[in-house]
């Protein structure tokens, strides 16, 4: 499966997908010591995010979440891309303060509703994300 997103920012990344059941807040919803998701009420509670591309509908949450995404790129424990539903500003915002600092940067594509749905039906696999300046394209294969 190949999908087109908008690239909100640019990188490349790959990795096993990790497609979340439900939105998440970084902020108290993921150790940013460890990279996992630590809320107990979240479905996919204790998975962890370092080195996966994160597949979400939506991130939920403060403006803190940008802090928290700031940690897990210090820490290393970041994913490897982000792919989203919903562009979210504030997880933007953390990957842009953790590359101004010289930690590592990750790329953040939207591919729509409908994108996270083909990608959340399509049920697990490996992925690969090149996002650049005008276009981002997703490559999965599925398990």
């Amino acid at each position: 499966m190949e999908l087109i997103g908008a690239p909100v920012h640019a990188g490349e990344g790959r990795g096993r997908l990790l497609v979340l059941e439900r939105p998440l807040s970084f902020w108290g919803g993921v150790d940013p010591e460890t990279g996992r998701v630590s809320d107990p009420r979240h479905p996919q509670y204790g998975e962890p995010l370092g080195g996966r591309i994160l597949v979400m509908e939506r991130a939920i949450g403060s403006s803190s979440s940008s802090a928290i995404m700031l940690e897990l790129l210090r820490n290393d424990v970041a994913p490897a891309a982000i792919v989203l539903g919903s562009t979210d500003a504030i997880l933007v915002l953390g990957v842009l303060v953790a590359e101004e600092l010289g930690y590592a940067s990750i790329p953040l594509i939207d591919v729509g509703r409908n994108g996270f749905e083909r990608i959340r039906d399509g049920s697990g696999g490996r992925g690969h994300v090149r996002a650049g300046a005008r276009e981002a394209i997703l490559r999965v294969a599925l398990a």
